[in-house]
């Protein structure tokens, strides 16, 4: 298997186009500072022999047109750099939810929200920090450093040398040092801050179900804990880095030094003569080196930055080869109408106390309520029947094929589920919509807004289907964001609505009616061939559902 930063930057669908322009645009700025201070150089030394001010006009306008260069080559590299880091970014994190909406579910729903949030958003990060801080700058130091030794030696082949030992310690020996810091601060650093995120975005999201419990004080503990813990391993990698950040000064002074002792050497008592050290070639030998290192210094910068997309590639490349695991197509199409079933099926999460078994037929146009205390399994148990955690014990089939066997395009499209607390995103009302189906159109989008009570809501929006939720689904109430998820499962293709909780937050009377909607076969709400599997807390007594079943056993999901 190839490397995993080799595949993983693959994600980024570099254009070659911007990184050369990125890369010529860094070698235009540090080309011009080296350039400024060979030529400042020779101007100091050349205005000290005092020639005819015209001898030097040149050299003056010279010096100021490099100044000005640089600060404009420097804006350029900049806006490249950055402009296909984050154009890379954003593909990566395209391909990356591609990936897992076409690969295997279970392969996210495994993980922890915050160890999921850690991958797609701060390992997609280190990824695209390779662009600005690893591949350009190394690129841009190699042809730099090889131009300055290369015209150190038309002077001196012998400061050349040096130079070029000195460019080896801090483009070289510095980053490894950086390298080999980076590797022990991640290596200790990636399971605590991983941990600490799952825990803190535990403790954030379901701090009152932890109060209740009485394990909100030790969550808290615990994320504190693996916060130390990551502080600690930070600690335990100064040593090296701290060696890292002294190598490059140390190297330039020895450099400039060594380029000083052999230009004096070289001068001689015949210095200035033809053929001889003059002094214009002396200062040049001098003020050189000092611009040469520049290019390097930004080197162990770079090998921490390869370091960490080096880990952080591997936990994505991770990621997605779970995803890419589905078992491939049984070779059996699902077509609606989809029967459901499930035989002697345990539901649960990994480590945590499964269902008691049951048995569940849902032929087309089926109405099923599922009910039970908190934390008794419903929603794993919807999550089960779809595909997202594999079963403890038993099987569901999708019109007689086992869902194993499906692939999961096949499987979404026979199979919803639509979680309570699914994300709404910083876009438009209709694009939210669209998360479901990309080709909602507005009157379809209109209508199904209108059907779950949304309608006098989008006609008061300043720009309707189009208003952006400018904080997501912080920008709404409880019960217009449920109303939304819910008016999303309408619009998706599946064929079996597994819904978790859609009337939470409406109250009674509201809530009733639109379970009435879902569970009546009669409701316009929900086409009649499509099933219906609802979660609720709020059951009217008067339910026209053609099944409830009553969910007792405890599932606890496990605290690590």
């Amino acid at each position: 298997m190839s490397d995993p930063l080799v595949r993983a930057l693959r994600l980024l669908e570099l254009s070659p186009r911007r990184v050369l322009y990125a890369v010529a645009a860094g070698v235009a700025t540090l080309g011009s500072a080296l350039a400024l201070a060979a030529l400042s150089a020779w101007l100091i030394t050349r205005a000290w022999q005092m020639p005819p001010v015209l001898d030097l006009t040149v050299a003056v306008v010279a010096v100021r047109a490099l100044g000005i260069s640089r600060g404009v080559f420097r804006y350029l590299e900049r806006l490249a750099t950055h402009d296909a880091a984050l154009r890379g970014t954003v593909s990566a994190r395209a391909a990356i939810y591609r990936r897992l909406s076409e690969g295997d579910p279970a392969a996210s729903a495994g993980l922890r929200r915050g160890d999921l949030l850690a991958r797609t958003g701060g390992d997609v990060d280190a990824l695209g920090d390779v662009v600005v801080r690893a591949l350009i700058p190394i690129a841009v130091a190699v042809v730099l450093a090889l131009t300055a030794v290369g015209g150190l030696a038309l002077i001196s082949p012998a400061a050349a040398l040096l130079l070029a030992v000195a460019l080896a310690v801090s483009g070289v020996a510095a980053p490894v040092l950086s390298a080999r810091a980076a590797r022990m601060a991640e290596a200790d650093g990636a399971l605590a801050s991983a941990r600490f995120s799952e825990t803190a975005v535990l403790a954030l999201d379901h701090a009152a179900e932890l109060r209740v419990a009485g394990r909100l004080a030790e969550t808290v503990r615990r994320a504190g804990d693996w916060e130390r813990r990551e502080i600690r391993a930070t600690d335990r990698a100064a040593v090296p880095s701290a060696f890292a950040a002294a190598a490059t000064p140390l190297a330039i002074g020895a450099s400039v030094l060594g380029a000083l002792l052999i230009g004096i050497v070289a001068y001689g008592p015949d210095g200035g003569a033809p053929g001889e050290m003059t002094p214009m070639s002396l200062a040049i030998l001098v003020l050189l080196p000092l611009a040469a290192f520049e290019a390097t210094g930004a080197l162990p910068a770079a090998a921490v930055a390869l370091t960490r997309a080096r880990i952080a590639s591997g936990r994505i490349m991770a990621l997605l080869d779970r995803a890419g695991d589905a078992p491939a197509a049984g070779g059996v199409p699902v077509t609606p109408p989809v029967h459901l079933r499930a035989t002697a099926l345990r539901s649960g999460w990994p480590g945590g106390i499964p269902t008691d078994a049951l048995d569940l037929d849902l032929p087309p146009g089926s109405r099923v309520a599922v009910v039970g205390p908190s934390g008794a399994g419903k929603t794993t148990l919807l999550m089960t029947l779809a595909g997202l955690l594999a079963p403890v014990s038993g099987a569901v089939t999708v019109n007689s094929v086992p869902a194993a066997e499906l692939d999961q395009a096949q499987l979404r499209a026979a199979v919803g589920f639509f979680a309570e607390d699914a994300h709404l995103f910083e876009t438009s009302l209709l694009e939210n919509l669209r998360v479901a189906r990309g080709d909602v159109g507005e009157a379809e989008a209109t209508a199904t807004l209108e059907s779950v009570g949304l309608g006098p809501w989008v006609a008061e929006l300043p720009d309707g289907l189009h208003t952006v939720l400018a904080a997501g689904g912080r920008s709404l109430s409880g019960g217009q964001r449920r109303r939304l998820l819910l008016a999303r499962a309408l619009l998706s293709p599946a064929r079996v609505l597994l819904l978790d909780e859609p009337t939470e937050h409406l109250d009674a009377a509201e809530g009733a009616a639109l379970l009435h909607g879902l569970l009546d076969r009669d409701s316009e709400l929900v086409a009649p061939d499509r099933t219906v599997v609802v979660v609720t807390h709020q059951l009217p007594s008067d339910t026209v559902a053609d099944a409830v079943l009553r969910v007792e056993a405890i599932n606890r999901l496990p605290v690590r």
